[in-house]
């Protein structure tokens, strides 16, 4: 590779080279092809040397293009801006002001570092002021006069920490719940937002003070089989699939008793049956929008109208891409990049005329939003009641679907051509490919970190607690061209994306939680810890030897982690122990031949010996349900094993632990299997096998409830 290939790389973040998370650790070097892919599709020319040196002086001039930056993103001990001057010019004056837009009291001291700077035969010098005075973290308005203009910017400030809610200073526990899983006597086939409401309730009466929820986005309206949590249209809003219907104010019983035989079966399959329940609630949605529309004087609609007005431009995109998606899925394969150009963007040049034939059709997709944040705000209002410490723990994805409205409403945002993935590691040997659309590091700078900040806003709203899947993606991400295997790593301005983290968590006094299960950075998990960001602690990954060796105890779980025997990406405790999901795997291809399935039945022999030895070593065992027999050959399923396991990790110093309703009923197939789609595997739609009214009377509900309680 070239020196200046490799400088430009360095410049641009794109990693030329890095090592996996493997069992036994690789290096990768990166091809030139790659890096030459990314630096174009990041915008920067790079086909020759003549190319590469321009680029290179492009980046170097970056900075000296505006007199100032579009945001700066400080911590409050040390707020500094920088000022962009032509020649001879001086700064006359320098104003901040609060959200309220009311004026600081601050003062602005000049720092004797000066950079100076000839593009195009025109000088430039850059100023940095340090600012004195700031006492709260939050978003200040940025005023600077130069002569006879001024130039505005923003300066965010960030408090040292993420918020930590006070009622953290002891151990706390709760329940990580797949919300669609949930069965129930009323439900149509699918968990609902009355449900989290019961549950709530269920927590409160248990000693809970958490639920952990897979992300409630919205998904694609249109083909409502495609049901991963994570592959959501727009992180902004919900999915109207948890709407209770029969909760709606328009709703009249005669909507149910059309489709009540309908709903039987899809009430009692054992699996979601999307392409069902959803067009079912949509129909029912549609005729109580229309009832709605009959009441324009009535406050209800008016509601509905305000709503729409809140939410702006973000909901008229969501809403019209649905429309649009609607309408044009019929007629053209290949999702929004395949429709005619005029309608590829909401800024194209057919979209007007569209709106206005559609605007009916476009606001009921906006009063499906209206109706879901309605529900689930009624949700936050039993969780304030009930007193829950931290309450709801939502879940944000790390990435949004390609095929989306976030994509297609901005899509310049995004680096073209490619997908975020991760490379191997120890539960993903093969590395992932997810598909999702990847922010351009330069793009989301040029446009204030607005589409982050929005994103961490509407996933923090009605929550005590935020988990932020793959949380190393505000350091790095791995990214994988279009038809391509190999990928690398691109960077983000880690300091700036942490502290907008922190700012917003201290804002919306939300608890943020990073997923980093994977391919970890060195040094990462410090800095996060550092700014009060808590980890994930998983059974199956606290152990030594790369998951080969013994299971840590429950002392030397870290402190500061919210703590699970596993997700929903992992086998249920009873799939486990009998090596189920090692048969599951080899049925579907994903070991390939017989010698490595044998060894793979050898292992979990010895990791039953080794949790076995740990769960005696704890004295977690319930009195009544001692161990009888070692079992570590899966002959039987130790009774009492899952109380065990639950009370061995709610005895961890972990701050909070989260258990899985699964492992109480004994469930024995897995949520989600990674690496597969639905044509292999059933994901994201197994129900609880106990419908919710019948819970709390559940034996074992009971008895690990009572495990978890003996040690929280």
């Amino acid at each position: 590779m070239s020196t200046k290939l490799n400088l430009l790389a360095e410049k641009l973040g794109i990693a030329t080279s890095f090592c996996d998370a493997g069992m036994v650790q690789k290096n990768y070097a990166v091809s030139e092809d790659t890096i030459r892919f990314f630096a174009t599709e990041l915008g920067f020319k790079c086909g020759d040397e003549q190319e590469i040196e321009t680029s290179l002086q492009q980046i170097d001039n970056m900075r000296f293009i505006n007199v100032l930056s579009p945001i700066y993103v400080c911590k409050i001990d040390l707020v500094k801006i920088d000022v962009v001057l032509p020649d001879k010019q001086k700064v006359s004056s320098i104003r901040l002001k609060d959200a309220n837009h009311k004026l600081q009291d601050v003062s602005f001291l000049l720092q004797e570092e000066i950079e100076e700077k000839t593009i195009n035969k025109s000088k430039f010098r850059k100023e940095t002021y340090i600012i004195k005075g700031i006492r709260e973290p939050g978003y200040y308005e940025l005023d600077v006069r130069l002569e006879d203009r001024n130039y505005k910017s923003i300066v965010a400030v960030a408090p040292q920490k993420c918020y930590e809610t006070e009622g953290m200073d002891h151990k706390l526990w709760g329940f990580a719940i797949q919300l669609y899983s949930v069965r129930s006597k009323r439900n149509w086939g699918v968990g609902d937002f009355t449900d989290l409401k019961e549950l709530v309730k269920l927590c409160a009466k248990s000693g809970a003070n958490v639920i952990g929820l897979n992300p409630l986005n919205v998904l694609s309206h249109d083909f409502p089989e495609n049901a991963s949590p994570y592959q959501s249209i727009s992180r902004l809003f919900l999915n109207p699939i948890y709407i209770d219907v029969e909760q709606i104010p328009e709703f009249e019983n005669a909507d149910k008793q059309l489709i009540e035989g309908i709903l039987a079966g899809i009430k009692s399959s054992e699996y979601i049956q999307y392409n069902k329940v959803y067009p079912l609630k949509v129909k029912v949605l549609e005729k109580c929008f229309k009832r709605l529309l009959k009441k324009k004087t009535s406050a209800r609609y008016k509601d509905f109208i305000k709503y729409c007005q809140t939410k702006g431009a973000d909901l008229d995109k969501l809403a019209l891409f649905q429309c649009l998606y609607e309408s044009e899925s019929p007629k053209v394969w290949g999702g929004w990049r395949a429709w005619p150009e005029e309608l590829r963007s909401p800024y194209a040049s057919g979209i007007s005329d569209y709106i206005s034939n559609h605007q009916e059709r476009i606001d009921f997709f906006k009063f499906m939003q209206f109706e879901a944040e309605r529900q689930f705000d009624e949700v936050k209002t039993i969780v304030d009641q009930q007193n829950l410490k931290i309450g709801l723990y939502r879940d944000l994805a790390v990435g949004v679907g390609k095929d989306s409205a976030e994509y297609w409403g901005d899509n310049e945002l995004f680096i073209p051509k490619c997908g975020a993935g991760a490379p191997p590691d120890a539960f993903f040997p093969c590395g992932q490919q997810w598909g999702l659309g990847v922010f351009s590091p330069y793009k989301l700078k040029e446009h204030a970190y607005e589409p982050f900040i929005k994103i961490l806003r509407a996933n923090m709203h009605n929550s005590g607690a935020l988990r932020m899947d793959h949380v190393m993606s505000l350091m790095r991400l791995y990214v994988i061209p279009e038809n391509c295997d190999e990928g690398t790593y691109i960077y983000f301005n880690f300091a700036d994306m942490l502290n907008i983290v922190a700012l917003e968590s201290h804002l919306n006094k939300c608890v943020i939680v990073g997923e980093s299960i994977g391919n970890v950075p060195e040094g990462f998990i410090e800095t996060i810890r550092s700014r009060n960001i808590h980890s994930l602690s998983v059974l199956w990954s606290e152990r030594s030897g790369a998951g080969w060796g013994g299971f840590l105890a429950p002392q030397h779980y870290p402190e500061h982690a919210f703590a699970s025997v596993g997700t929903h990406d992992m086998s249920p405790l009873k799939m486990w122990w009998f090596g189920f999901d090692i048969e599951l795997a080899s049925s579907l291809g994903m070991i390939t031949n017989d010698t490595d399935k044998a060894n793979a039945y050898h292992k979990r022999e010895n990791d039953r010996g080794m949790l076995l030895a740990s769960l005696d070593a704890a004295n977690v065992w319930p009195q009544d349900r001692l161990r009888s027999g070692n079992f570590i050959y899966g002959e039987n399923y130790p009774e009492g094993i899952e109380e065990a396991v639950c009370a061995y990790v709610a005895k961890s110093s972990s701050i909070v632990f989260l258990a899985q309703l699964e492992d109480f009923l004994h469930m024995t197939k897995q949520q989600n299997l990674p690496g597969t789609d639905r044509d292999k595997h059933p994901n994201w739609r197994l129900k609880l096998p106990v419908d919710l009214e019948n819970l709390e009377n559940d034996i074992g509900y009971v008895r690990n409830v009572l495990a978890i309680r003996k040690e929280r």
